[in-house]
């Protein structure tokens, strides 16, 4: 199975990307393919689902994100292609609906009734853990990587994270930050 494949993005749809990784164009599944530009490299964390006709990648941005996504189709009654547009929308509100038992929230989603819907806050009611590594959806997750391998505390990384330009090259987005967290 794959872990994560790194490539570029050649071209996206609705629910999908195309990342060209040495050669091979690998159609993958994602939750929202907008975060992503064209013509840029991109680390994307794969899911791998194979059914005897059917073999199908589905990507995240970080671990957190896939993770939270298995737990989602391991809830009786919830596949992949179900989960992957509750994972569109704002992690954070998805947590605050399964805490509260919110089901007219949940049951907004395409295809997820009320049956469903209890049974994802019956399933996962009190068993996640919110990481709020997974609420940043910024693109910076390796800068973000970076900065903590460098002993950076992550509450001063996140303070300085929205004045880094996500667009640049990794090696320019870390400039900036040093220079950021220097001036603190």
């Amino acid at each position: 199975m794959f872990n994560y494949i790194k490539g570029k993005i050649e071209s996206y749809g609705p629910n999908y990307i195309s990342l060209e990784n040495n050669g091979v164009g690998y159609m993958i599944f994602v939750p929202n393919p907008y975060v992503y530009q064209e013509d840029k490299e991109y680390k994307v964390f794969i899911y791998t689902h194979i059914r005897e006709e059917e073999f199908t990648l589905y990507g995240f941005r970080n671990e957190q994100e896939r993770d939270f996504f298995l737990r989602l189709i391991n809830v009786k009654g919830v596949g992949p292609k179900l989960a992957l547009p509750i994972l569109a929308s704002p992690v954070d509100a998805i947590y605050d609906a399964i805490e509260r038992e919110n089901i007219l929230y949940l049951t907004k989603f395409p295809k997820v009734g009320d049956k469903v819907a209890r049974q994802i806050i019956l399933d996962l009611k009190g068993k996640l853990v919110r990481n709020d590594d997974l609420f940043t959806n910024d693109g910076l997750d390796e800068l973000m990587a970076v900065l903590d391998s460098l002993g950076y505390k992550k509450g001063d990384v996140k303070k300085i994270l929205p004045q880094v330009d996500a667009s640049n090259p990794i090696e320019q987005q870390i400039k900036d930050a040093l220079k950021l967290l220097m001036s603190r």
